[in-house]
């Protein structure tokens, strides 16, 4: 059985200690396929294949392969395009609302990797912009 982790301690310095503490024992010495070269990727056997190959052929969201912290800002970003294509203020208030909710949820999160710096937005005065692009401010 595992050690259990150390309070006080991250899991990546717990890790990385619990690795070289194996290689210091000999535990990755004289594994299957040692000093060999890995096998080129078909594109039919590694999950990372086919999640390449689906977001290469358009089928997947890049953005679902980034964290949160960088796929919310460009999100934001994007947003006044896709904006620009609803016709509903309803419409446009819930995808305003749905985001402000994964932000504020992304922050409650502990954070690995980089900080969400993106703050939820106004609800209304992303409306007002809409309104205000359509002519109907």
């Amino acid at each position: 059985m595992t050690e259990r982790k150390p309070p006080g301690v991250s899991y990546g310095t717990w890790v990385d200690r619990q690795i070289a503490d194996a290689e210091a024992r000999g535990d990755f010495e004289d594994l299957p396929g040692t000093g060999k070269p890995l096998p080129p990727p078909t594109g039919r056997d590694a999950a990372t294949d086919w999640a390449v190959r689906r977001a290469r052929e358009g089928d997947l969201d890049r953005s679902a392969f980034l964290p949160p912290s960088l796929a919310i800002p460009r999100e934001i970003q994007d947003l006044p395009g896709k904006l620009a294509k609803i016709r509903s203020e309803r419409k446009v208030r819930e995808i305003v609302e749905d985001l402000n909710d994964r932000i504020r949820k992304t922050h409650a999160m502990p954070q690995d990797g980089p900080v969400l710096r993106a703050r939820p937005l106004d609800v209304e005065e992303t409306v007002a912009s809409w309104l205000a692009g359509r002519g109907e401010s």
